[in-house]
């Protein structure tokens, strides 16, 4: 491991927090697609596959900022145990019923109903801003190894979820997803002496982090870029299918999250000059931009390579998003405020999906990568016409963080 990434790790208890975070985020990206091949293993409709996968993403998207706030004022152990509680049971509901050949109905609400699954993420992140708060060198590298891990998850969690649900029975990928995620969450909130201190109701004056003008354009500029992940997803399921290797699914997306990994662990080791807001105004542009090539895919390898190379700006921009949220957010909304982000990629999500699977179904496979191209194009407009809040960024209770924070941006990638 570099130098950089193994100094991170020598604060106490980072090691424990940051593996528990692993697990717990499997999840993420086994979930959706899994629900999506088993659905469609169980009934072959990639509509309702994809339908149900947008409900949860949707769910997660409304339920899971205000688990968060409640993380902000209560603490992780306190909040995250019982949500986790409430997921599994709906995941479980879930599986049965479609086992069982249940009405259309259940099947989504059981799906909404697991949405209130933690952003084990945004947990972790905050762990490390509490460790590393005034140290913007090592919470930068902090970052990167996050989305180095994010990345890791989705590179094993498709290959898992597809290969189980194809090679074994169709439940067995979404199963196993939440196995993850009752296991990561309890031993992450078992770790108390890295958890950030919550901060009572009188803290949070400044009501809900969304107020921040800066947090509202990365929220919806992650809407779109949501979308993109969402339909590449679904309709790289159905293409390989169309091609005879429906299992390779998961190989191929994996390149995709490979791309992602690679660049984020070089990311992390670079010192940047310039702006953190012009940097991720780049960062969109070209994930919008490299969805163009995969309008040629006609194989499985070239589409693999298409996705490599797409891949490449996912985790960069996703670290320099990290760290704008921690210059534009409160300190006592900063889990909040790194879920909303979360959740504006669950919107996306759910609305590409949706968009992919109808797409798919009407006209097939190829023509579905349409959605991720006009998805990318829609990231870029939102963060053009947003980049002038981001720029200047308006002044919290807490003073002058933000300007501080783009000050020094020069000095730190």
């Amino acid at each position: 491991m570099p130098s950089p990434y193994r100094a991170i790790f020598a604060a106490p208890g980072s090691k424990g927090f940051s593996a528990a975070g692993f697990f717990g985020r499997m999840p993420l990206s086994m979930m959706g697609i899994g629900i999506v091949t088993m659905i469609s293993q169980l009934t072959g409709r990639y509509g309702l596959a994809g339908a149900l996968s947008a409900t949860l993403a949707m769910s997660a998207a409304v339920l899971g900022p205000q688990i968060s706030r409640l993380v902000d004022r209560h603490g992780q152990a306190k909040v995250l145990r019982p949500a986790t509680l409430a997921s599994v049971a709906a995941v479980a509901g879930l599986l049965v019923c479609a086992q069982q050949g249940a009405p259309d109905w259940t099947l989504f609400v059981f799906s909404a109903a697991a949405g209130c699954v933690p952003s084990v993420g945004s947990m972790i992140r905050a762990r490390w801003a509490e460790i590393y708060r005034g140290s913007p060198r090592e919470l930068h590298t902090a970052y990167s190894w996050e989305s180095i891990v994010d990345e890791v998850c989705f590179i094993f969690g498709p290959i898992i979820s597809i290969g189980l649900s194809t090679a074994w029975f169709p439940e067995a990928g979404p199963l196993l997803a939440a196995a993850f995620l009752a296991v990561g969450v309890f031993w992450l909130t078992a770790q108390r002496a890295t958890e950030p201190v919550p901060h009572p109701r009188e803290d949070h004056t400044g009501g809900s982090a969304l107020r921040s003008p800066g947090l509202q354009v990365l929220v919806a500029t992650f809407v779109a870029t949501g979308a993109i992940f969402g339909s590449v997803d679904v309709v790289t399921v159905a293409f390989a299918e169309e091609q005879g290797h429906k299992a390779a699914a998961s190989l191929v997306l994996a390149v995709y999250a490979l791309g992602s990994c690679l660049a984020g662990a070089v990311f992390g080791l670079l010192h940047l000059k310039g702006s953190a807001s012009r940097r991720w105004l780049v960062g969109v542009c070209a994930m919008a931009v490299s969805m163009i090539p995969l309008q040629l895919a006609g194989s499985l390898p070239f589409l693999a390579v298409a996705l490599f190379v797409a891949g490449l700006s996912i985790a960069p921009t996703m670290v320099t998003t990290m760290a704008l949220i921690e210059a534009h957010v409160p300190r006592t909304n900063l889990t909040e405020g790194m879920t909303w982000t979360s959740t504006g990629l669950a919107v996306g999500v759910a609305l590409g999906s949706s968009a992919a699977g109808w797409v798919v179904d009407a006209s097939g496979a190829e023509a579905g990568y349409v959605v991720p191209a006009v998805a990318g194009a829609l990231a870029a407009v939102v963060a053009f016409l947003g980049y002038r809040r981001l720029r200047r960024p308006v002044p919290t209770r807490e003073g002058q963080r933000e300007r501080d924070y783009e000050d020094g941006a020069q000095h730190v990638a």
